[in-house]
């Protein structure tokens, strides 16, 4: 398949210029001027046309609990929302992939359903499993994660704190990242138990516990010279030690999520459930401090920790409802709104959404090169919309971002060229 598009906004690199984009069998075979363009371009006028989004957190959840989500809800979201990768967590599903079993089943799941954006998997590190690293390694997985706290799902288990060390050599002798869900069980254990209203819930998750597991983290990556990479951060109060910890070359990297980037505990009602995530999201100042780590590099990149339940698993108090969001087909919306406010440029959010996220997940896209995957998002950053529940392509419409005003609506999202999606890899 062999095909072209061009448009007076292209982000080439840092730069945003008039060019035609071209591409051939699913890969970008040459960048021209906008006036070179081959017969039958597409032309998008003045719309931005730049790298494909990639999600490297996403919670499918299937097969197990695909009544929470599924492949072809999930793609599709993912899709609206001008992403072309997902990479899918290995917990919450049934089983969770810490077996090359699990990982088959998984895929065969994937392989039947309605894709609509290229699916890659995570594998899971739990207790007692690191002879299935090298297995699941050549398998296909695109690197492990781990829980240090409770997952919230049985299947799941978390390791110690002693464990880091152990499962980082495993994952640095096959080449992948240890993914880490770090807050402190002993931080944790010792706070307030969380009631039913938000602000017990936040005391219940300090930021302490945060920092503790993440310097835990670092501790372990420099002596075992693993490649350890933050999950979801939220507490501020880790960001000193995670730059000092790059300035002296540990390997490690970090992410945060839309709804630490967007909302702040002064705003969550307590019967605003939809904003139930672990960690918590925290107060404004904590916030703005988030985005002053996204612009000296200290965080790495912005992905959505998609978390989808059913609306009977969003109900009672912050102490007993499933904690997640979903915000799959939103990311690119909330972060540019607030990206633009606070004077960030296009090529910022694609270092953000496209670029971090493809090299964590180890997948050749996330810039527009020759020699590139082919995947593109066409949009317009000066659109704006209200987000309306019932009109998202989620499986279920809960969110907290309802009646929100965004800025940016994604025109097309062109996976490889327009190829039918696939599995990454398509045949380990």
């Amino acid at each position: 398949m062999i095909g072209a598009v061009r448009s007076t906004r292209v982000l080439i690199g840092t730069e945003v210029k008039p060019a035609t984009v071209v591409f051939e069998h699913g890969a970008i075979s040459a960048v021209l001027g906008f006036a070179d363009a081959p017969p039958d371009t597409t032309d998008f006028g003045d719309l931005v046309v730049m790298p494909a989004l990639v999600d490297s957190h996403v919670h499918v959840n299937e097969p197990g609990r695909t009544a929470w989500e599924g492949f072809a809800t999930a793609t599709a979201a993912a899709r609206a929302g001008g992403v072309a990768v997902i990479v899918d967590m290995p917990l919450n599903s049934i089983p969770a992939t810490t077996t090359p079993q699990a990982l088959e089943v998984k895929r065969r799941a994937a392989t039947v359903a309605d894709l609509s954006a290229d699916v890659g998997f995570w594998g899971g590190i739990v207790p007692g499993n690191l002879d299935e690293v090298g297995p699941l390694a050549a398998a296909g997985v695109r690197g492990f994660k781990c829980f240090l706290v409770e997952s919230g799902v049985d299947e799941f288990p978390a390791i110690g704190l002693e464990d880091l060390d152990a499962a980082l050599s495993a994952c640095a002798g096959v080449g992948l990242p240890l993914l880490v869900h770090a807050e402190s069980p002993e931080v944790i254990a010792a706070a307030p138990a969380a009631g039913p209203g938000y602000a017990s819930y936040l005391a219940s998750r300090p930021p302490a516990a945060e920092v503790e597991a993440i310097e835990a983290v670092i501790a372990a990556a420099r002596r075992t010279d693993g490649r350890a990479h933050i999950l979801h951060l939220s507490a501020a109060d880790a960001l000193p030690a995670i730059a000092r910890a790059k300035g002296e070359g540990v390997a490690i990297t970090v992410e945060t999520c839309p709804h630490y980037l967007t909302l702040a505990a002064e705003e969550i009602t307590d019967e605003n459930l939809a904003a139930k995530c672990a960690p918590p999201i925290r107060d404004a100042v904590n916030r703005d401090r988030l985005w002053d780590g996204l612009a000296d590099g200290t965080i790495d990149m912005v992905v959505s920790d998609h978390s989808p339940c059913s609306a009977d698993l969003k109900r009672g108090g912050f102490d007993t409802a499933w904690g997640g969001i979903a915000s799959l087909e939103l990311r690119l919306a909330l972060v540019w709104t607030e990206a633009m406010r606070r004077q960030f440029e296009l090529a910022d959010l694609a270092r953000w959404l496209c670029t971090a996220p493809a090299r964590l997940a180890g997948v050749a896209t996330g810039a527009i090169s020759p020699g590139g995957r082919a995947d593109l998002v066409v949009w317009d950053p000066d659109a704006t919309s209200i987000v309306e529940p019932l009109r998202m392509t989620q499986r279920h419409p809960i969110t907290p971002y309802g009646g929100r005003s965004l800025r940016g609506r994604v025109v097309s999202t062109i996976v490889r060229g327009g190829h039918a999606p696939h599995l990454i890899p398509e045949n380990p």
